[in-house]
Parts: C-alpha cells; structure tokens; sequence
C-alpha cells in the first residue's frame, strides 16, 4: 500500500517475486502452480491464486524502455517469446511492403474495367480516410507498427487467433493493443466499427483445418463488423482467395483479385462494403 486518504487507498504491485515467499505462513492467497500459470488463460475459471510469477516477463514498469523505442524488440527481449530476430526483422520488412504497396490500392479505381494503380494525376487518399483498422491474424503486430512507421493516423486493433500461436504477449509489451480470439465466434465489439479489416494468411490458418463454422460465417461478421465503404485486404493462397471472392458477391462487395508474382500462388483481394441508400417509395 503507497498511501491511504480517507476512503481512498493506492496500492503497487511489488517488482520482486521473493515477496510473495516472504509471506507468513498460511496467508493468502497462493501462488498459483506452474499449470495454471499461464499467460493467456482463454477459456480457464478463475483461478484463487497469484499468477504471473512462473512468467519470465515479469519485468517492473520501471525497467521497461519507454514508448515507442520498447516497440522495437532486441535478441534478449525475443527470445522471451522463443523467436529469433531474423523472424522478427522478416515479419517487420513484410508488414512495411505491405503498408508501402497495399495503401494506393484503396481507390474507387480498382474496381473499374481497366483497374489501375492511382498515378500522380490521380487525387490521393485522404489522410484520415482510415481510422479504425482490425488485424484479424496480427501475427508479431508488425502491421500495426508498419502503419505508425508510415505515419498514418490510425488506431489497430491487432487479433490473435485462437487456432494458431499465442503472440499475444509479445503485441502487448510492444505497447499495442490487441485480444485473443475465436474466429468462430463474434467478436465483440458494436457493428460498423472498423474502416479497414486486414488478414495475412487467416483462411489458411482457419480453414487449413477442420473447424466448426463456415468462410460465410466469417465473411457475414466481417460484415458486420465493416463500416459502409469500409475496406477489406485479404492475402492468401489462390485456391481460398477464389473461394472468398464468390462470397463477396454474395455480400454486395465490389471486390477485385490482384496478382502479386506471377510465380506465387498467393492472392490479393481487394474489397468494399457499399454504402446502400433507401430507395424512394
């Protein structure tokens, strides 16, 4: 307890695990056992216990670098999470190519007869033409950073999903926000909430294998989820960009497949949400 006036009491958590061990004997509650220890407990009851001094991220806010320089990990902080920084320098690389190409794309253009990049002739993209962007398969969150490093004015909500690694922790101690989720579930936000929805690699990892919802399931939350002439980026193999590009059509999107390396078998799928207006009786 730091300090106590009136019905108002400040409490820290301590910096040292030896506290917890210098306890009397028999106070409460435990420490939790190493099994339920974990870092991101999904779908566990509620624990009696401490947790979180089994974790080797258990680093005082005090020794922490300070944003937006902890945004950039080194070796040491990688390998807390078990990756190597060639891993981790190739994910960022990838995610700034992404941003680099990927931005000019978002123009009423695509969608035309003869689809073209805007040149400089062309009036580029508003500035603040995005503000809500959800990464639905955020990966180390380098999209997130990749948007920061480009100065775009944007605000990311980076998902990891439940059916493939945890990077969660990583994404937070980078100093983003992000979740853990099950993509056969709604997420839980309001409808119409995000401008831009990306996914790198989602139907791959979710329909990859046997799951218990179907791609109009999860386009139909998309949907929900996408503003009125709102923005959709969805990389992956052909096979399943093809797939997702029939759904589409289903939605009313206006969509467009894009060619990445005529050697790759990956796609480009471009979407809108159109803004539909009542018709007059």
């Amino acid at each position: 307890m730091l300090s106590q006036q009136d019905d108002t009491v400040v409490w820290k958590k301590t910096s040292k695990k030896s506290c917890y061990s210098s306890r009397k004997p028999g106070t409460g509650p435990s420490l939790c056992s190493k099994g339920h220890d974990v870092e991101t407990p999904y779908y566990r009851s509620l624990q009696a216990c401490i947790g979180g001094t089994q974790s080797r991220r258990w680093i005082p806010i005090e020794k922490r670098r300070t944003w937006p320089s902890r945004a950039n990990l080194n070796k040491n902080e990688l390998a807390v999470y078990g990756l190597h920084q060639e891993e981790f320098a190739e994910d960022a690389e990838t995610s700034k190519m992404t941003v680099r190409n990927y931005w000019s794309l978002l123009s009423p253009l695509i969608f035309s007869d003869h689809p073209k990049r805007p040149g400089d002739e062309d009036p580029s993209p508003p500035y603040n033409m995005l503000r809500n962007v959800l990464d639905m398969n955020a990966h180390f969150g380098g999209f997130n950073s990749a948007l920061l490093e480009a100065g775009k004015s944007v605000w990311v909500m980076n998902v990891v999903p439940t059916s493939g690694p945890n990077y969660l922790p990583m994404i937070l101690d980078r100093g983003y926000v992000g979740v853990l989720h099950d993509w056969c579930e709604a997420f839980p936000t309001y409808p119409r909430t995000y401008d831009l929805v990306h996914a790198e690699g989602l139907l791959s990892l979710e329909y990859g294998q046997q799951r218990r919802c179907t791609m109009l399931d999860l386009f139909s939350e998309i949907d929900r989820l996408l503003r009125p002439e709102g923005w959709v980026i969805i990389h992956d193999r052909a096979p399943l960009i093809e797939s997702a590009r029939t759904l589409t059509t289903r939605l009313k999107w206006d969509a467009r497949v894009v060619e990445i390396e005529s050697t790759s078998d990956e796609r480009l799928l471009i979407c809108q949400k159109p803004f539909f207006k009542r018709q007059p009786n």
